[in-house]
């Protein structure tokens, strides 16, 4: 396996010392295709509240099913969706902060980008337009920042 470039490797450091954060285009990254879309995480709660609520208006009432997809509806937006954001997310950082081919790909793609609320409250951000490696270099000790 190749050895990451010096940037990569600094740009893990700084993530890890909170100093930058990522930024993953989640809508784009958890579409099919993507290598981190899990069609099982996407696909089960829908057809979990689909037919439940379908069963409750044909089994006891129309009302009762339109209960059910409330209901089902409220447990997609606060509880599942949530996981799946922090899933995607997850899996796409392991996938680009270990693989810098990767990085690149999505880097030019547009669906990464760079943050970082320096201490003098200046926000800086880099995005696909922006060279990355130049951002993360900025960052090195006794160059302005």
């Amino acid at each position: 396996m190749n050895e990451p470039s010096p940037e990569l490797a600094e740009l893990r450091v700084l993530l890890n010392a909170e100093r930058l954060k990522l930024g993953i285009h989640i809508r784009k990254m958890n579409s099919p295709g993507s290598p981190v879309y899990d069609y099982w995480e996407n696909i089960w709660p829908a057809g979990l509240i689909l037919t439940t609520s379908f069963a409750a208006t044909a089994l006891v009432h129309f009302y009762l099913g339109a209960a059910v997809l409330g209901v089902g509806c409220w447990w997609w937006l606060d509880k599942v969706l949530p996981r799946i954001k922090e899933g995607v997310f997850n899996r796409t950082a392991e996938l680009v902060l270990n693989n810098e081919l990767q990085f690149n790909i999505y880097w030019a793609r547009g669906m990464l980008s760079l943050y970082a609320k320096l201490p003098d409250g200046t926000e800086r951000v880099a995005t696909g337009r922006d060279d990355w490696r130049a951002y993360v270099r900025s960052f090195r000790e006794g160059e302005p920042g």
